[in-house]
């Protein structure tokens, strides 16, 4: 069996790659992992120290909460996933559908033993995935998925059955969105939105109820767009991945800014109310200078990904703010935020991660957080992401032969440094290959985009020379 989590959880396209025969084993493997862990203890005789052991029975029963989006494949691996949680003697409270953070949040707000979401995130509806949070909210160590599939592995999906009374059970929690929009909320810490005007635009994903809800409980004036899920309209035309339609609907209606979510809603871009975007730069820009400006930006730094715009970094860099960089993925962002003591991070495509509301990307505390500084300042969307002025960027998916052997290609690495060079302080240069496909990855940003554009062309020719797929 070849590694099934990837960066992400479980992936793949619905009774395909992921089955439901998958997904039950993987709720076995997990559960017996999850009851491994749980230990209690108990004083030696005379006081001397501690011993533990692992609970059992009925004592012992871990729990697991589940939530889902909006794909008609949901249905079906949930059902998968909770049989094999409860076949190995795990409760688990079913939540239905909700955002992924929802899922950090409630699994350690009701003491469960880990949080589970069934979600394939951006993804075309025919795709689904399953990821796991821990007690504490975050996800799991590299070393826990390994400890999951390795028990797969040894048990041919068979892991830890148990018997009788210590089968698990479905446990209720109906005031699941109620406790995860009032969390929402409390990250506001009091501040109101009224006399804002928002599109948001749910995707026909897992944030349908609970954003338009939060934000007209805010105070907020809310127009609900692609809040009607069918089961296979989860991000089609719509949402983060192609916020076009609120763009023009923000214009329309004469809104103050428009929010847009994925299919999981752990990510939130933004629109000002001229139509512009405002990616996730801007977003954690303009949060980390709130916090910087307040005196409550721990550590002064914010956590960002190679792929962030160099304009961000300048305007990072003039607002006194320090920068930690990371290889592209929110969980290498969370885990250099916990390195470091940030208090904020994220990534282009709008995860942002705030330290004191989530333990994970949450779309909706952060489209709140950024209505309520519009809202505070009085100041249109518009002027404040002027904190980062943005480089142009040219990105280019160049074909080749064998990713692997970008390493060793003399050629392309002179390429990149006499450009590198050329550019100095005012450009940047990233090449990388990519982490699925058969393609290397190059971007130059530089101060216009005619430079950008010819420094990229000279960096493809060597990477054509050197690595070039001659079927391409």
């Amino acid at each position: 069996m070849g590694r099934l989590f990837g960066t992400d959880g479980v992936r793949g396209i619905a009774n395909l790659e992921l089955t439901p025969e998958l997904a039950l084993g993987l709720g076995r493997a997990a559960a017996t992992v999850f009851r491994s862990h749980r230990l209690i203890t108990r004083p030696l005789e005379g006081g001397l120290g501690l011993i533990t052991r692992p609970l059992e029975g009925g004592v012992g029963r871990p729990s697991v909460l589940i939530v889902r989006d909006t794909r008609r494949s949901g249905d079906m691996l949930e059902a998968a996933l909770s049989a094999g949680l409860l076949s190995a003697g795990s409760d688990v409270f079913a939540c239905g559908v909700l955002p992924t953070p929802a899922a950090a949040f409630l699994a350690a707000d009701v003491g469960a033993d880990a949080g589970a979401v069934v979600s394939a995130s951006h993804n075309p509806a025919a795709h689904n995935g399953i990821k796991f949070f821990g007690p504490d909210g975050y996800k799991l160590s590299d070393g826990e998925e390994e400890s999951i599939e390795a028990l797969m592995e040894a048990s041919g999906g068979n892991a830890g059955a148990v018997l009788g009374a210590d089968v698990g059970q479905i446990l209720s929690l109906p005031d699941a969105e109620d406790r995860y929009v009032a969390h929402a909320l409390r990250c506001l810490e009091g501040r109101r939105l009224e006399g804002i005007k928002v599109v948001v635009d749910c995707a026909n994903g897992a944030a349908f109820r609970t954003s338009p809800r939060a934000l007209a409980e805010a105070g907020a004036e809310v127009v609900e767009m692609n809040v009607a899920p069918d089961g296979m309209n989860i991000n089609v035309d719509c949402g983060s991945t192609n916020p076009s339609r609120l763009a023009e609907a923000v214009v329309r209606l004469g809104a103050d800014a428009g929010l847009a979510h994925d299919g999981d809603a752990d990510r939130v871009l933004a629109v000002d109310s001229r139509g512009e975007l405002v990616d996730g730069d801007a977003i954690i820009a303009i949060l980390a200078t709130e916090l910087h400006e307040a005196g409550r930006l721990p550590a002064g730094l914010v956590v960002t990904t190679v792929m962030a715009n160099l304009g961000f970094r300048v305007g990072m860099t003039a607002a006194g703010i320090d920068l930690v960089e990371t290889a592209v993925g929110d969980r290498y962002v969370i885990e250099a935020m916990r390195r470091h003591g940030a208090g904020i991070g994220g990534e282009q495509s709008g995860h942002v991660i705030l330290a004191d509301c989530s333990t994970t990307g949450d779309g909706l505390i952060t489209g709140l957080r950024l209505l309520a500084r519009m809202a505070s300042t009085g100041r249109p969307l518009s002027e404040l992401a002027r904190v980062v002025e943005r480089f142009p960027q040219v990105l280019v998916n160049v074909p080749v032969r064998d990713r692997a052997a970008l390493s060793g290609a003399a050629g392309v690495w002179e390429a990149v440094d006499a450009v590198r060079a050329e550019l100095g302080e005012l450009g940047r240069v990233l090449v990388r290959p990519s982490g699925t496909e058969a393609v290397v990855r190059v971007m130059v940003e530089a101060s216009e985009a005619a430079i950008a554009e010819q420094a990229a062309a000279t960096i493809v020719d060597a990477v054509l020379r050197d690595l070039g797929d001659p079927a391409s």
